[in-house]
């Protein structure tokens, strides 16, 4: 691409001589310093900042060379021929941070942790991937690693030595240690789990008879008409998706075509693929109107494994029963055409995915 500024970097042994060709004189390490970039004839390729970090104070712990020129395609392509023609090589994808990796930089869950911040769909996303990469997530477990083996060292010295007195080791406060172990194991996997969330995100299939208003609710949920709405029963024929934020949480809405008997040979093969994305879905909304009974022919259509959420539409439309928004154990309540209870539904969804 073509920007303001491109950045070309480069990683390996000893690197001050290569960097003196290049810019036509010596660097101080860890000093941004302007310079101009020479090709091989000392031609002026262009002029910008040089930055030389020497080992092991670098991202991948070897020498590292960064060219901040102009966002010119036709400068930078020039810059990478350059130090080729001195040694260098294109690097492969994700082999700085596999290099920081290998010479003890950056550890498994660091080096994950660097893809997730590129790859952040939300910005709580991104948020918990830079925890992750700054070691907050590698420290958390290694508190917990040396927990476990200090008792497990208390444990196996009683053992090994039975007649000698352990005294920091009496039954209760060994196992007092291990509950609190336990409990700490219990709170890293929750928080892994919600990372998980964070980094895959969810899909979620939006089931219904036609004309529930399930692509009203894909248009709340995603805060812009990406699905058409009509009063006519079967408008949606096809399966329609909508990547959103759902607090923080990414997620996938697909709008399906209404689940009924139909001689429609169009509206029968939308009927097909709204099946085909209930069964890829991690959770349904099953939407019904406010008044109406859930049709037991619609709950038979979901797995039986699928987590579902009874969503009870239109209730500005309801003769009797609840007008308000509200969540309880027969769903929740909301008017997805004016956003009254969307909110409600949101918070419903997190909660039921752990989130």
């Amino acid at each position: 691409g073509r920007g303001g500024v491109g950045m070309v970097r480069v990683s390996g042994k000893s690197l001050a001589e290569f960097a003196h060709t290049v810019c036509g004189r010596a660097l101080t390490p860890r000093l941004a310093q302007h310079t101009r970039f020479l090709d091989s004839a000392h031609q002026v390729i262009d002029d910008g900042i040089a930055l030389y970090f020497a080992t092991p104070a670098s991202f991948t712990g070897e020498d590292v060379l960064e060219l901040h020129a102009h966002g010119s395609p036709m400068v930078l392509q020039a810059l990478v021929r350059r130090c080729v023609e001195l040694g260098a090589r294109h690097a492969e994808p994700g082999e700085f941070t596999k290099r920081a990796y290998l010479n003890g930089k950056l550890d498994l869950a660091q080096a994950e942790a660097v893809a997730d911040v590129i790859d952040a769909a939300t910005e709580s996303a991104a948020r918990a991937a830079v925890r992750s990469l700054t070691g907050e997530f590698s420290n958390r477990v290694k508190t917990l690693q040396d927990k476990l083996i200090r008792l497990r060292m208390f444990v196996e010295a009683t053992l090994d030595f039975p007649e000698e007195d352990v005294e920091f080791l009496g039954a209760e406060r060994a196992r007092d240690q291990l509950t609190d172990a336990s409990a700490a194991l219990g709170h890293v996997i929750a928080e892994a789990g919600r990372g998980q969330l964070l980094h895959d995100g969810i899909r979620i299939v939006l089931a219904g008879e036609p004309n529930v208003g399930k692509s009203s609710l894909l248009n709340a949920l995603a805060g812009d008409d990406v699905a058409i709405v009509t009063p006519v029963a079967g408008t949606t024929r096809d399966t329609v998706r909508s990547r959103v934020s759902l607090k923080g949480l990414p997620a996938e809405i697909v709008d399906t075509a209404g689940l009924r008997e139909t001689t429609d040979p169009i509206e029968a093969m939308g009927i097909e693929r709204t099946r085909a994305a209930i069964s890829d879905a991690d959770l349904a909304l099953v939407l019904v109107e406010a008044d109406a009974v859930v049709p037991e022919r619609l709950l038979m259509e979901l797995p039986t494994t699928l987590p579902r959420i009874i969503v009870r539409n239109k209730i500005d439309l309801a003769s009797h029963g609840v007008r308000e928004p509200r969540a309880d154990e027969h769903g929740v309540w909301l008017c997805a055409k004016s956003g009254d209870g969307v909110e409600l539904l949101v918070d419903t969804i997190a909660e039921s995915v752990g989130f």
